[in-house]
This record gives C-alpha cells, structure tokens and sequence, in this order.
C-alpha cells in the first residue's frame, strides 16, 4: 500500500492496548466511517511489546494492526522509546535522567531516559529494529513516528556521568584541542582555565553563573544528543524496513530547548502536536508583549498567531507539507483553564492547519481514556463510547473534503523568509541583559505583523538556501559568522532586501562578544554602526521623527540603539529627545539591486507594519488591506483562505472586492474569486 505525502490525510491514533480486543473491530469501523484513513498505534507501548529483556510479544499488536488493515488504514507505527518499561528502569536505573539540581529522576511518567545512556541506545535500537522486522513486509504499515515529542516533560536536558562524559567528546571534537575551547570560552576569566578535558563538567550547581559559552555549548550538545538518538532509531529501521516506508517525529511547534531544524533533517517529512487552547497558555508569555492589543478571539480557539506560527515554523522544517500528529479535538487536561470547546472549532482548526501547509491531520485521541494521567483530556469519543463533540465535527468535513484535498496539492509560497536561530534564542535566554528581552517575543512582533498584511511567510534557519525569496527579516541576528553575513550581502546585491533589528551581530557563534564596531560582521550590509546601545526601563521612552507615515507613534522603548550611517544611507528615523537627540534611528542602504535596512528598537507590531509598508511593495510583494483583528488570511497555491477566529461576522478585501466571514467560519476564494463554500 503506498503512502504519498502530497495527498491529504485524516487520521487518528489507536491505543488498542487501552481497549478489550472485543472492540478493536468496531472502533475500526466508525473511524473509517469517519472518513479517517490514517492510524498510529504503539508509541508507548514497550512495555507490553517486550514485556521482559529480550523477550518480544507482538502478538496482540498483530491483530490489532490486522483488524485496522481490513478496514484500509494506512499505519504508522511509533517506536516506543518514549516510555521505558518497568523493568528496564530498575534493571538499569543508569538511564534515568539527573536534573539541574544533581538529582534523578524516577519513574511513573514518561520520558524517563537519558539519550547518552550507553544502555538505552542499545536498548532503544533493539527494540526499533525488532519492530521494523516484524512488520517491514505488512501491507498496511507504511511509516514510523521516532519517539515521542522529543524533549518533553522537561526531558530535554540532561546532566548525568553518561552525558557529561558524551559532552567530553562533543566537545573534543568541536574544538579539536584544549587551546581552542580555551580560547573560544574565554577561561581566562575567573580563573576557569582548562589544562584536561576531564575537568570539563555539566554547566550546574556553580557558585555563580556558569560560563555562557560553556551552557550554549551544552544546549547545542543536548540538541545533538536527541539528533543522534532519533539518528540510531531511524538507521535501525532503514536496515530493514522497505524503502517506502516515511520516517517522521511529533514535534512540538514552539518548544525551544531543541533545535527542530536539526531533528528535522534526518526526516522524511515534520509533524507536530497542536493543542490551540492549550498554547496560549503555554507560548503566550513567549509571544505576546505585555500589554499589546490582543483580538478578541473566541475563548474556545486558542491565538491562531501562536498556531499559526507553530505551524509555519513546522512547514519550514522541510520546506514542505507537514502533519499535525496530534490536533486537539476537544477540552485539553494540562493547562490551568482547560475550556470547553464548541461546535465548529475543529473544523476551524483543520482548516487553518490545512491553509498553512498541513497535508495530514490526525485528531488526538479515538476515545477518553478512563484511567491514569489523561482522563479529562477528550477524544472523538467520550467515556462511556459515545460521540463527543469532536465525532461530530469531524463527520460534518464530509462535503469538504474534495475542497480539501485539491487545496493540499498545491504549495505554500512565500516570499519572505523570517530568520529563526535556536542558537540565539538560547544564548539570549543565557544573557538576556534585560530579564524580559525574549527572542520569540521579537519574532513574534514580525510575523503578527506579515499577518496583519496578509503576507504568507517561511522561518528558515541561518544559512538557509535563500533562493525565490524577496526579503528576509532577522529580528536579530544575534550571533553571526562569516558565511551567512556573505549570504545575506549577496541576497541584497542580487534584488532582495533584507531587514535587521536589534542586538544583531553582537557576538560570533562561540558566544563571545565580537571586537569589531556593531553590528559587527554585517556592518558592510548596513552601511551603518552601532554608537550606543543598551535597554529602557519599563515606561521610558524616546521619540521618533520619521518622513514614513505613523512610524513615530509610540517612540522607542525597551531596547534602543543610536546608528551613525555612511553618508550615502539614507535615514528613515531619528531619535527626536534624550540623549541620543538627532542620531539615526533606522537606516537604509541600497545594493546594487537590492537594500538592507536596520531597524534600531525594538519596534511595536504598527511600526514593523509600517516599515513592511514601504519594503514590501518595492519587492513585489503584494498587500490586501489591513485585516481586521482576528481575521487570518493564508494562500495555498491559487486559494484564498479566510479564517475568522472571532464570535462575530468580519469583513477582508480580497482581490479589491468585500469578503464577509462570519465569526469562527472560513472562506475560500479562488480566481476569478468567485466564493468556493
């Protein structure tokens, strides 16, 4: 049975080990009648798939595979490394992780492992192969999810005697000689000069702060850590499975210990967990400033910007149509206020899925499950094995999914491309200078902005290939190195723009502060310096005097920077009062064909929209009219797709001509624009 990602794919997971075999049947038959074609099953269930060291039972995950098979789903099956057994633990409590405080932690949840753990690599492999064995010849298995959200449950860092001495030779291998990390951590301050690598240690439990290169470097070793896990699963499986068969992980959109682009690589195509109501909670604080305008969304759909985000940071991934793994189909049990949901949010949230990119979505969970840690969290069925909401939700799609599916063939193109760098988020998170600069909040303002415009866009990692791009937006460009700083002055030459913000070029990639005037490595892409710098306090503020229309509104707060331009660069703003009365503000320079501008403060969402007024247009980027608050627009190849995420009817220009959406309902449009549904 072949599997092809470029079509469109709703799913569900099964828990066949959570139900009597008696009902595996007939749960088959109404997710079918659902519509639903893809399941996946296994992901934590180790402990009854080898319920003793060595000794595998795939007896009942046979039938269960079986019983779906006749009813033609197409199965992922996840390997279970996500939930270490009993006897595994306490056979080999080595593989339990150790946290920040020099603690380890117990079982009885799940993520219960260190990715170094000698004993859990060879565990874990066996365990992946054995499985890819079993079922490489099954007609209906078709792909493999690795894990589960890699990093989760506060997982993602580990400081046992196992990683230290994995850290030892991550190291040894970066820097090649004693000297070098010397140099490139700066240990000549305080006195932490190394003369072994045995004296190298996890970055905690120091007297002060711990060296800011020495806890980047481990972040990025942890990130390796969990790439080389996934790594030996998917070679595992790659030994014996078909060719055919995809290989995914759930990512989890936002979540920032580890660096997804790099887990992504290995992968055939990205997926990832999206639990709308859940998010605000969980990213709102990373997102939203304190005290912006936030739209009064329905209290039932989460901040579609936050989803959205998550989901475009999901597509960039691959540079291709991602899967939602996992889509809230109902009331969440893990956030403080886990509200109720009501009818035609599911249908909302598939359809924003969808318009940002999504070929698959697979609906969180068959069924509510009756005992252990997620009892109050919904599924398509509730407790007692009735239709719940998200049934019903999920059933009405029924006369769309034509529509659906000729949308999910044709691609997402954007033409900007928003610059997202773990490295800077984590060495800002280690030095923030102020406690609240937050690198998400930044990008964030970007891309509510591009939003507001109804301009569809990419997040790519540094070094991105930049090709069929128009503009490229850093926010900051926090930690910069030789190449990409070459990349972004060809870009600019070739046609494109580029805009820079705040605290860019500020250090190299060893997270050393550069010894060049800022912003450093891309002062020649500027044609400007960094005089002053430094942060506001809460509601102080500088002025700006600027000729581009509302940019002053509001001035300049929180983070401020006063540039000195080459006298050809033309000055977009000034600082009107304090101290920096009369300095540059926000410049820019024109390449040969293209232009590069630097935005010096850390701007609201109304001053980037004013500054992507004047870019965009001169890039051939086109604009529709400012959407109203709470309306999203998204385009997927020649579709226009209107979401509403509002209890009441708002109204969009698309194409010059009104478009009315009524409150938490979608709209499509297509050339020559006549109303699709």
């Amino acid at each position: 049975m072949s599997f092809d990602l470029s079509r469109f794919h709703l799913g569900c997971p099964y828990y066949p080990e959570h139900w009597p075999e008696a009902r595996w049947a007939e749960d088959a038959r109404w997710m079918r009648g659902l519509g639903l074609t893809v399941t996946r099953m296994a992901e934590f269930a180790w402990a009854l798939l080898e319920p003793s060291e060595d000794r595998f039972d795939f007896a009942w995950l046979d039938r269960a595979v079986d019983v779906f098979a006749a009813e033609g789903f197409q199965i992922l099956l996840g390997t279970p490394t996500a939930a270490p057994p009993m006897w595994l633990a306490r056979r080999y409590p080595d593989i339990l992780p150790v946290d920040d405080l020099g603690r380890r932690r117990n079982v009885g949840g799940r993520r219960h492992y260190c990715p170094n753990s000698p004993t859990y690599r060879t565990l874990s492999r066996r365990i992946a192969r054995a499985m890819g064995m079993r079922y490489a010849s099954h007609p209906a298995v078709v792909g493999w999810q690795i894990d589960n959200e890699f990093g989760g449950s506060g997982s993602a860092r580990c400081y046992c005697e196992h990683c230290v001495a994995a850290f030892r030779t991550w190291l040894i291998e970066r820097y090649r000689s004693l000297d070098a990390l010397n140099l490139a951590w700066g240990t000549v301050f305080w006195a932490q000069h190394y003369d072994d690598w045995s004296q190298i240690g996890a970055p905690i439990l120091t007297n002060n702060a711990a060296n800011p290169a020495q806890v980047l470097d481990y972040a990025r070793f942890m990130s390796d850590s969990f790439v080389r896990f996934q790594r030996l699963q998917i070679e595992a499986l790659r030994e014996v499975v078909p060719a055919d068969h995809k290989v995914t992980t759930n990512f989890m959109g936002l979540f920032t210990p580890l660096d997804s682009f790099a887990l992504a690589r290995d992968l055939d195509w990205a997926s990832w967990d999206s639990y709308p109501t859940g998010n605000v909670y969980r990213w709102g604080s990373q997102t939203r400033n304190p005290g912006d305008p936030v739209p009064a969304y329905a209290f039932d759909v989460g901040d579609p910007l936050i989803t959205g985000l998550a989901h475009d940071l999901t597509r960039g991934l691959k540079r291709a149509p991602f899967w939602v793994m996992e889509q809230q189909a109902g009331h969440i049990n893990w956030e403080s206020v886990n509200t109720l949901i009501r009818p035609g949010t599911i249908r909302l949230w598939t359809w924003h899925a969808l318009a940002h990119g999504a070929n698959g979505i697979v609906y969180f969970r068959e069924r509510a499950a009756l005992p252990a840690q997620e009892q109050y969290h919904s599924g398509l069925l509730k407790h007692d094995g009735t239709p719940d909401l998200g049934f019903y939700e999920v059933a009405a799609l029924a006369p769309e999914r034509a529509l659906m599916e000729a949308i999910a063939a044709q691609p997402v193109r954007a033409s900007i491309a928003l610059r997202y760098s773990y490295d800077d988020l984590w060495a800002l998170q280690i030095a923030p200078h102020r406690k609240d600069f937050i690198y998400q909040r930044l990008i964030f303002v970007w891309y509510a902005a591009l939003r507001r415009l109804g301009v569809d866009v990419d997040l790519v990692p540094p070094g991105a290939d930049l090709a069929g791009y128009r503009v490229v937006i850093a926010p900051t460009a926090h930690l910069m190195d030789v190449d990409e700083a070459e990349a972004l002055d060809a870009f600019a030459r070739a046609g494109g723009a580029v805009i820079v913000g705040v605290r860019s070029g500020a250090k190299q990639t060893d997270n050393a502060f550069t010894d060049q005037p800022l912003p450093g490595l891309l002062r020649g892409l500027i044609g400007a310096r960094v005089l002053h710098w430094g942060a506001l306090p809460d509601g102080e503020r500088f002025s700006l005097a600027s000729p581009l229309v509302t940019l002053g509104d509001g001035g300049a707060g929180f983070w401020v920077e006063a540039l000195e331009p080459s006298p050809d660069v033309t000055v977009l703003a000034t600082y009107r009062d304090g101290p920096w009365a009369g300095l540059a503000a926000l410049t820019e320079q024109t390449h040969e064909h293209g232009r590069a501008l630097y935005v010096g403060w850390y701007p609201s969402q109304a001053q980037v929209e004013t500054i992507l007024r004047r870019v965009l247009p001169m890039q051939g980027v086109p604009l529709d009219p400012e959407l109203p608050a709470g309306l999203v627009l998204c385009r997927r190849g020649p579709y226009t797709i209107l979401l509403n995420f509002t209890d009441r009817a708002l109204t969009a220009s698309v194409a010059g001509e009104p478009v009315q959406v009524a409150g938490r309902d979608v709209v499509i449009r297509r050339p020559p624009y006549k109303e699709s549904e």
